[in-house]
């Protein structure tokens, strides 16, 4: 027997213009000159300067130059920085989770975000916001409909501010048509058919004015061509809250992101991995991916062995991390973060910062 399901179509989904958020984008963003909150020690210093004679090395041969982060790195205001960095062609590859992705767009949508999670968990209203929920699933199952990744799906709704929405007829005549010769296509029609059925989703050009989308990191990438993948876990993030939520379709975009993560990796001998304030989700597809092109290298009779990896995160470390991995009894060998990376070959670095520091760091060396 089946077990019950909580039916969403149930809850009480408010506006986001009642919510009360904590972060403002014209008020909190990091311009780019901005002075470091915390001078660098004289190790710290050398790793910065070591990571931009490597982004350089790196360009000079074509290889990738990767960032991932955490959701904290959007919300501190962060976004200019970043953006800097792909325009001055520094980077070829951005990543981040599903939180990541929806501060983002709220700062491109309505120039505020992060709202108080203790609170609104007690009330019943974290994460149950109409625009946030309907618009990034929306322009997610279109993006995946289309063949687009997560990333690049919400990147070009912020940037052309609005999704292009078939009508039911061509997407009727879509099924019938690739039900045997394309049935992942088909699949995808007959998502996107439903949700615009049970939604009441007229066809035509859906205009959603971003009128802070000079904020928006997804955004910027997807008009500088820079892939921008996001890597979700199903219910992590408050998009799962609203009704019109289909897992179907984040899953056919995020597996798109995925592989053009892995594709990266792919060239990241010679290159640059930086990751930057996420324990888990960073480390763990970075694994994958790794494996997946050493495995690819060696059926050519090659190996990648010289990525230079980066790690910058709030935990302060003293090992070396040049040796190896710490012995059980060293403080150190309990930050996950350098054990997985460690032992993914290449040269690995370790750097205490917060991220806001590192970032500035990084563009006033590159100059």
């Amino acid at each position: 027997m089946p077990f019950p399901l909580l039916d969403r179509h149930q809850l009480h989904i408010k506006p986001l213009s009642e919510r009360k958020d904590k972060v403002y984008i014209e008020r909190d963003h990091v311009p780019v000159d901005s002075p470091l909150q915390h001078p660098f020690s004289e190790s710290g210093q050398k790793i910065i300067e070591e990571v931009v004679e490597r982004l350089k090395k790196a360009r000079e041969a074509g290889k990738s130059r990767m960032i991932t982060f955490g959701a904290h790195a959007i919300k501190n205001g962060l976004a200019p920085v970043f953006i800097k960095l792909i325009e001055d062609g520094w980077i070829t590859h951005l990543a981040t989770n599903g939180a990541g992705i929806i501060h983002d767009w709220e700062f491109a949508f309505q120039g505020h975000s992060s709202e108080d999670v203790r609170a609104n968990v007690t009330k019943g209203e974290f994460g149950t916001w109409h625009e946030t929920g309907f618009y990034l699933n929306l322009a997610i199952i279109v993006g995946a409909w289309r063949g687009m990744g997560y990333g690049e799906s919400v990147g070009a709704f912020v940037e052309q501010e609005g999704l292009e929405i078939p009508s039911e007829e061509q997407l009727v005549a879509e099924i019938k048509t690739l039900a045997a010769a394309n049935p992942l296509q088909a699949a995808a029609a007959a998502d996107l058919l439903d949700r615009i059925q049970k939604f009441d989703i007229k066809p035509g050009w859906m205009a959603v004015p971003h009128p802070f989308k000079q904020y928006g990191l997804q955004s910027a990438a997807y008009r500088l061509g820079v892939s921008f993948t996001s890597h979700p876990m199903i219910g992590h993030d408050i998009i799962y809250t609203h009704p019109i939520n289909h897992c179907a379709a984040i899953g056919r975009a995020a597996e798109r992101d995925f592989l053009a993560y892995a594709q990266q990796v792919m060239n990241l001998d010679g290159g640059v991995y930086i990751s930057i304030g996420s324990a888990v989700m960073s480390p763990m597809i970075f694994e994958k991916s790794l494996s997946m092109s050493q495995n690819l290298h060696i059926q050519q009779g090659k190996h990648m062995d010289n990525h230079f990896i980066l790690v910058v995160d709030l935990a302060e470390s003293h090992w070396d991390w040049r040796q190896g991995e710490p012995p059980m009894d060293n403080p150190d060998y309990y930050l996950r973060y350098n054990k997985s990376f460690n032992r993914m070959g290449g040269e690995m670095r370790y750097l205490t910062a917060d991220n806001r520091d590192f970032l500035l760091a990084l563009v006033n060396e590159l100059k």
